[in-house]
């Protein structure tokens, strides 16, 4: 079920990334693209997920709540005689919710806001430049929050994304979420949780037309002036094409970890590792680093018996066999130069001294230091938001934090002696440019 590979075969194949645009879709899935969005007068025309998110986005924008109600149909099988979820819908649903679950919410929610609380907002002036410059600190208005519910609904995606945005001060904070097939509605855990940490605008819509609704507005839905959140890659999709109406926060692909091991790791907590990550998505990437055949091959074997006993494993079976794999590394230095490259979402160091090989790592995600710190606790409870950058981008890009929902505003307040002494430079610079205009407004200045 996992392959070993070596390293340059693990270039070429495993670690290589690809657009989102590019993924090889099911066949079912293609089947279904077509019978939804081919045009019966070029049955022979192949439907792309780029042409079905074309068409949704622009029927939203001018539709408004009719296409919306239309492709939600479409796509979950129902739509709520209104989108919005009422208060006493989600109260109910945390009155309801078993007090185990209710008490790993509150701790989860509980420990993530103590970790961006501790991440400093500083709006700073300073007259030591000639007159005032500084910056203001400024909330986003008006946000939007994607939570999945494809496979499972995922209720550490609303408290991974709202809680920081709530602690950068976002007045406006509004969840969005698929219905479920079998009932026409938001899972009642994602109700709760948005109940538990107090949010109030909630909306019965997911997919591409979600997304379209959140960047245009609807007639029953205010648009939105930035998207969070993971979701497939229709939801991605979307959100790169809606990208300038409205900000977005990154282009969210599948789920990935990278583990990096060494000989006397525990192979029956790494496969265990794997095989969590894996039962997320068929997309989803479970790849192991080690310079030890031995333990590969244990780790082999027991992802081999352990998938036996879990209920997810079809997901798990097709995650492995297309994007999970075994890399056998010549020494860790080259583990962590294929880690680096490949720049993962979550990179695990199950290493007798992780904080040695930290240094060492430019980009990831998150690093989770040691087999205790193990990647299942960073998805619910540990305190950072799981919401991490997939696809290689943590090459450039950062888990969501506060910064995401603020705005830095320059304050520019310049003294009179310090804008006749730099108002030359401003001359200088604009006449290299050829914009006279620009040296002619500072000129009268002189």
């Amino acid at each position: 079920m996992l392959t070993i590979y070596d390293p340059e075969t693990a270039r070429q194949q495993l670690l290589k990334r690809r657009d989102p645009g590019e993924q090889t879709l099911p066949p079912a899935m293609e089947e279904r693209l077509q019978r939804l969005f081919g045009d019966p007068a070029q049955p022979d025309k192949k439907i792309t997920p780029q042409d079905a998110v074309l068409r949704i986005l622009n029927e939203i924008k001018h539709e408004g709540d009719n296409a919306l109600r239309h492709w939600t149909t479409a796509l979950d099988g129902s739509a709520p005689a209104a989108f919005r979820v009422s208060t006493s819908e989600m109260t109910q649903a945390l009155d309801e919710l078993p007090v185990e679950q209710r008490r790993a919410l509150e701790l989860a929610s509980q420990r993530v806001r103590a970790f961006y609380q501790r991440q400093p907002l500083t709006s700073w002036i300073t007259q030591e430049l000639g007159g005032t410059l500084g910056q203001l600190i400024r909330p986003i208005q008006r946000v939007g929050l994607y939570a999945p519910a494809g496979t499972a609904p995922l209720p550490s995606t609303v408290l991974m994304s709202a809680i920081p945005a709530q602690v950068a001060g976002v007045k406006e904070i509004v969840l969005v979420s698929p219905p479920q097939r079998a009932t026409g509605r938001i899972a009642p855990i994602i109700l709760a949780t948005a109940a538990l940490i107090s949010l109030e605008e909630v909306y019965t819509m997911g997919g591409a037309q979600a997304i379209g609704a959140l960047a245009y507005g609807t007639q029953s839905i205010p648009p939105v002036d930035k998207i969070f959140g993971p979701g497939n890659l229709f939801v991605t999709l979307a959100k790169r094409q809606v990208y300038g109406v409205v900000g977005i926060d990154s282009l969210a692909g599948p789920t990935e970890t990278v583990i990096i091991a060494e000989e006397g790791a525990r192979p029956e907590w790494i496969a265990a590792d794997m095989l969590a990550q894996a039962e997320h998505d068929p997309l989803a990437s479970a790849i192991l680093l080690t310079p030890s055949r031995p333990l590969a091959e244990a780790v082999q074997m027991e992802v081999a018996h352990q998938i036996e006993a879990l209920s997810r494993a079809e997901i798990i079976a097709a995650s492995l066999h297309g994007q999970g794999g075994i890399v056998l590394t010549r020494d860790l230095e080259e583990a962590v130069d294929l880690a680096n490259r490949y720049a993962p979402e979550h990179l695990c160091l199950s290493v007798a001294d992780p904080w040695r090989w930290t240094e060492k790592i430019t980009s990831a995600g998150g690093i989770f230091l040691g087999e205790h710190s193990f990647e299942v606790l960073g998805d619910y409870v540990a305190g950072p938001s799981h919401v991490m950058p997939t696809g290689g981008s943590a090459r450039f890009g950062s888990p969501l934090n506060v910064w995401d929902f603020v705005k830095i505003i320059s304050l520019i307040g310049l003294d009179p002696l310090t804008a006749s002494q730099i108002a030359p430079a401003a001359v200088a610079i604009a006449s290299a440019e050829g914009l006279d205009g620009h040296a002619q407004a500072a000129r009268k200045r002189l």
